[in-house]
């Protein structure tokens, strides 16, 4: 029998990619469009996911035992066809926290000391005409920043805003578990009327979509900014353009939108006071490497009948499909 085969949605780290190739065939789909992976994993065992699924992807992979996600949010992956179908899904949580909580703060501070306008300034015009505009920065320290779920990226965001730089925390979670420190709990409108910063970094699911309305981001403190490294579908764009718009907010920081790529007609792309990037607060070469290793473990284990360190689908474990390369099946 072959080896077994598993299949990348995107690239994964070369170093972990070239690992994998020395216990499977690896396939990397050339454009992750809904009909490539459909063919890409008709003869697949596992596949990391860092593009969003096909709902009938696995009938089109009938020895699929495995989807693993390359990321903690499994949005991009049609979990309750999965289970239907016996294949497991695992994730890799918590890996890139700190990469997301560190793109936030560099944000926030670039935001804030209004960094990117200082260096095109510098370059198009003069010295004096960018050094004054320092005169309108602010200091984080001493601000308020208003965490929408304490998760791993919210806790670690939490810990360099508090702990790093002085900032009072407030945070906001539907869980009545306490949080940890520096966090102060808080109701959702008492953090959404005290906060300088909001920064959801929350999952999406149906009770965290379309969240952020108009009425939620009529209740932020005037002149407030937004941070999104959540998903796109969590804010009600439109509702936020208005609120852009119209001055009641004073700017956002958005990694994430509820289109993707960002339309080329966007309005948020003609917003001075709107920081843009393409979903690449998770990113960087050293997460990249966290998340595949993990991913890669994970695809392993399934491939080898082990249960992973990271199940999403636990319900599917009893009868999920199995392995044509299984030596010992985890029960």
């Amino acid at each position: 029998m072959n080896r077994p085969l598993v299949v990348l949605t995107n690239p994964i780290d070369a170093r972990v990619h070239a690992d994998l190739a020395r216990h499977a065939r690896v396939l990397l789909v050339p454009e992750p469009t809904a009909g490539a992976i459909r063919a890409a994993v008709a003869q697949a065992d596992a596949l990391i996911v860092r593009a969003p699924l096909p709902d009938d992807v696995f009938v089109h992979g009938p020895h699929l035992v495995g989807a693993i996600r390359h990321g903690a949010g499994v949005d991009m992956i049609p979990v309750d066809a999965a289970t239907a179908a016996g294949v497991a899904v695992a994730n890799v949580p918590g890996v890139n926290a700190v990469t997301v909580a560190e793109y936030a703060i560099g944000q926030m501070l670039s935001w804030s000391r209004r960094l990117t306008r200082i260096d095109a300034t510098l370059r198009a015009a003069d010295w004096p005409t960018a050094r004054a505009l320092a005169d309108g920065g602010r200091d984080l320290h001493g601000r308020t920043l208003g965490i929408v779920g304490a998760g791993a990226i919210g806790s670690a965001l939490a810990r360099i805003a508090g702990f790093g730089l002085g900032m009072t925390v407030l945070g906001h979670r539907r869980s009545p578990q306490a949080l940890p420190a520096p966090f102060q709990r808080a109701t959702f409108d008492e953090l959404l009327e005290r906060s300088d910063f909001v920064a959801l970094t929350c999952p999406l699911t149906p009770e965290t979509r379309g969240l952020m309305d108009a009425q939620r981001i009529a209740r932020m403190k005037p002149g407030a900014v937004l941070v999104n490294v959540s998903r796109g579908a969590v804010v009600v764009e439109t509702a936020l353009v208005d609120a852009l718009a119209g001055g009641h907010l004073g700017g956002a920081v958005l990694d994430v939108f509820e289109a993707q790529p960002l339309p080329a007609d966007s309005p948020l792309r003609r917003m001075d006071q709107v920081l843009l990037s393409p979903h690449m607060a998770g990113i960087t070469e050293d997460s990249m490497r966290r998340m595949g290793a993990l991913a890669v473990d994970q695809a392993l284990d399934l491939i080898a009948g082990r249960r992973p360190a990271h199940l999403v689908n636990p319900a599917v474990w009893p009868h999920r499909r199995r392995s044509r390369y299984a030596q010992q099946e985890t029960p």
